[in-house]
């Protein structure tokens, strides 16, 4: 799978209404046939940070996401939002799904 953590650094007057503003393309982007996962987390130190965590498939859908529609249409109304262009790491990983935390592991619950 292509694994890809982004980091977003939204303008202060925009940063509440983020996950309205990437709506669009959230919904979009997770209705992709080779999606497995896009999800967004804010940071609890800077209210302005957002991490975008996303998977794809595979390079095939990876290359699928970034010529789709919806991710030119982000592509020219996400940048005006962002007080500077994201960070990303992007990395193929060999598995399919997350892998379990074995450090921390959790008993059954009744």
């Amino acid at each position: 799978m292509i694994f890809i953590t982004a980091k977003f650094h939204v303008l202060p007057e925009d940063a509440d209404r983020w996950p309205e503003i990437a709506a669009d393309f959230t919904r979009d982007t997770r209705a992709e046939p080779g999606c497995l996962w896009f999800d967004w987390s804010r940071s609890v130190e800077d209210p302005g940070e957002y991490v975008l965590v996303e998977a794809f498939r595979d390079e095939e859908a990876g290359a699928a996401h970034v010529n789709s529609p919806h991710f030119r249409a982000a592509q020219r109304t996400l940048p005006p939002h962002l007080v500077e262009t994201p960070r990303i790491v992007n990395m193929n990983v060999p598995q399919e799904d997350w892998s379990l935390l074995g450090e921390m592991s959790v008993a059954a619950r009744d």
